[in-house]
């Protein structure tokens, strides 16, 4: 192992500036004459988005592009994100790659941000369990991870000089605890500094939350580096604890070296910062596999396996949905032919292959007839198109449509204006519904969509942005050949207007007031009982799952006991079926004004037909505790709690309740 102090001794004042940026937009610097490599970094959470080193324009490589995390999330399956993590690690091994910029655990604020399809969930707890499943996976193959973007990164809007301004209580509740559970359980190897403000101060210059919070409070042990380009203080950086600033910033490395020279810096925060980056290309070092290759059809297949157990159900009729491969379909609508299944910005991965519905149910030997619907990257659509698409309507057994957002609507770098999908979309599925009862919607979309035909279809699947086997996935669940499971990590509005954030969300000149609070997504619709089109968690099934038997171990407990919580779940379908089951708790109405219920536990399980399992889940002081301004800490309040086992975060099904004495 490298003497890592005896090393730091012996780098000059100059190489110690130099070793807290870039060589270039990927790799940290090296000393030669010490014998100090680099390590290398890429962006892509659902993919390796490489430059090629061997061609003179840097190219992007092509890669396995799997489902982005707007997917993955509404698999609620913690060892999927764990396999995901390690396949993932593995072709960076095999690219070359040390440090994979991802995973991005934002809280989902608003449906409008630009990014949300690079994040999880609207919910910490949910984005904390799956962060730290990813990180775990893709570490133990001996690559690093960023977790990002540290943090109340939620909109894209002004995203390089706004200040998100939030009371504390907001801060560690909602937009800190995911960032806390990924760091405590996994160890990241970096931590990414956003681009924002945080109540006034950049997040690479905020001393408070990088030093004190994530370092002192939590233990983070790792490396802080910043967004691209969000360093505006290279000075201020390191004092806060931001070792490594990215990309190239060879300019501004003199003003390291003066400002330590002047005093105005003392040597031991620069030292901090550049014993973090030598250990950081230490592990990079060691972690490196010559040879290492990927077996990207083997990746392929696994994309597909994800995408499926990760699609949601929204709507089923009369049991439409699975389809007969004996029957007359129709495929309409471009995204059949060539799906969105990503979005845009730095996570956009050069896919190796796209297989789309239309391809994949040729492949099963399922035959279908096809017409566009629309136009592809505008989703504009024809009389002419309309008709064809008509025709074959009329002429199918049964009619699935293919719509969603295209490209140019959801994309790193600027947020949406509206829920709205492109009227050519709109119009198509009304059109095809007149034509055939008997139709199916599929989504393609990054974030909730408006629904206004959303009586007319007998079925609604969520695809969302599902990766390059996307068609293949959307084929297995249409005719049965897996059950969907999926379930929503966000909820779905009614409206825009409907959305908590909804009359700040954007800001006024450089500040954003997060004036909803604790109060996001489900905890503010469930509590406001305000409808909404879909609720958190929400995802139908194949079969049908039974619930009994809810016993909690104790009825009183103290801060310091553990609940140990079980639950009987019964499959009483006819079809092998995986089920989420969600725990929340219900506080009592006291002194702290809290949401009605929140997520503090889930599993998935998989049951046969008429097979019965015991799930249990363990809850500590932390399930039942909110943060308290006044006391700086986290405060269980005396009183009544409800357990409750829901089928969504709006269908409570069984309920008990215990006493925090």
């Amino acid at each position: 192992m490298t003497d890592i102090k005896k090393l730091l001794s012996q780098l000059t004042l100059e190489e110690k500036a130099s070793l807290t940026s870039g060589e270039d937009f990927w790799l940290t610097k090296a000393v030669e004459r010490l014998g100090i490599g680099q390590a290398r970094t890429s962006d892509g959470p659902h993919g390796i988005r490489a430059d090629d080193y061997s061609r003179e324009d840097h190219a992007t490589m092509p890669a396995v592009c799997f489902p982005a995390a707007v997917t993955t999330a509404a698999s609620f399956d913690r060892e999927m994100l764990r396999e995901l993590g390690e396949e993932l690690g593995r072709e960076c091994l095999a690219y070359g790659v040390d440090v994979l910029l991802g995973p991005g655990i934002n809280i989902k604020r608003s449906p409008l941000c630009g990014r949300n399809f690079e994040y999880f969930s609207e919910d910490p707890y949910l984005a904390g369990q799956l962060g730290e499943q990813f990180v775990s996976g893709v570490q133990s193959q001996g690559v690093g991870t960023s977790l990002k973007h540290f943090f109340a990164n939620s909109q894209e809007t002004r995203r390089f000089t706004s200040s998100s301004d939030i009371d504390e209580r907001a801060i560690r509740e909602i937009y800190l605890a995911a960032f806390e559970n990924v760091v405590k359980k996994a160890q990241p190897w970096t931590v990414m500094a956003s681009y924002n403000k945080i109540n006034g101060t950049y997040s690479t210059a905020n001393r408070y939350y990088i030093d004190e919070v994530l370092r002192r409070e939590w233990g983070f042990e790792g490396l802080v580096v910043s967004d691209w380009g969000a360093t505006h203080d290279r000075v201020g950086a390191i004092e806060a604890g931001t070792d490594l600033t990215m990309p190239a910033e060879k300019h501004s490395d003199r003003w390291i070296v003066d400002a330590v020279k002047s005093g105005r810096l003392s040597e031991k925060a620069l030292d901090r910062c550049c014993e973090r980056v030598l250990r950081l290309v230490e592990k990079a070092e060691k972690g490196r596999v010559k040879g290492a290759v990927c077996d990207k059809e083997k990746a392929h297949a696994l994309a597909r396996k994800f995408a499926a157990n990760s699609l949601v159900l929204l709507k089923n009729d009369g049991g439409l949905l699975p389809l007969k491969k004996t029957d007359k379909v129709a495929f309409i609508g471009a995204f059949a032919e060539k799906p969105r299944l990503q979005g845009g910005g730095s996570s956009h991965i050069r896919e190796i292959k796209i297989t789309g519905a239309l391809e994949a149910a040729k492949e099963a030997g399922i035959s279908v007839t096809y017409a566009a619907g629309y136009d592809r990257d505008s989703g504009e659509t024809t009389d002419a198109l309309i008709k064809e698409a008509i025709a074959a309507a009329r002429e199918a057994e049964k009619a699935v449509v293919f719509i969603g957002l295209p490209d140019s609507y959801e994309s790193e770098g600027g947020d949406r204006r509206h829920m709205r999908l492109p009227e050519g979309h709109n119009r198509l599925v009304a059109e095809v519904c007149a034509a055939n009862p008997d139709t199916v919607v599929v989504l393609h979309n990054g974030s909730p969509v408006e629904m206004p035909w959303i009586d007319s279809p007998k079925a609604i699947l969520e695809a969302y942005l599902g990766g390059q086997a996307v068609g293949g996935a959307e084929v297995d669940i249409l005719f049965g050949d897996v059950n969907p499971s999926g379930r929503l990590a966000e909820s779905f509005p009614m409206r825009l207007e409907d959305n908590p954030s909804y009359l700040w969300y954007f800001g006024e000149g450089d500040r954003v007031s997060y004036n909803e609070s604790i109060f996001v997504g489900y905890r503010y619709y469930e509590t406001k009982k305000l409808d909404v089109l879909f609720p958190f968690g929400y995802g139908l099934s194949y079969t049908e799952f039974e619930y009994s038997d809810l016993e909690l171990d104790r009825s009183e407990m103290t801060e310091d006991d553990e609940l140990n919580v079980s639950v009987k779940v019964k499959n009483v379908g006819r079809t092998v079926g995986k089920e989420v089951v969600q725990l929340y708790v219900a506080p009592q109405k006291g002194m702290a004004i809290r949401p009605v219920r929140e997520l503090k536990e889930f599993v998935k399980i998989e049951l046969k037909p008429g097979e019965t399992e015991a799930v249990k889940f363990t809850l500590s002081k932390r399930a039942f505790a909110h943060w308290s301004a006044e006391s700086h800490g986290w405060e269980a309040e005396r009183g009544v709690y409800g357990i409750e086992i829901c089928r969504n975060a709006h269908e409570v099904i069984l309920e008990e309740k215990v006493r925090m004495l």
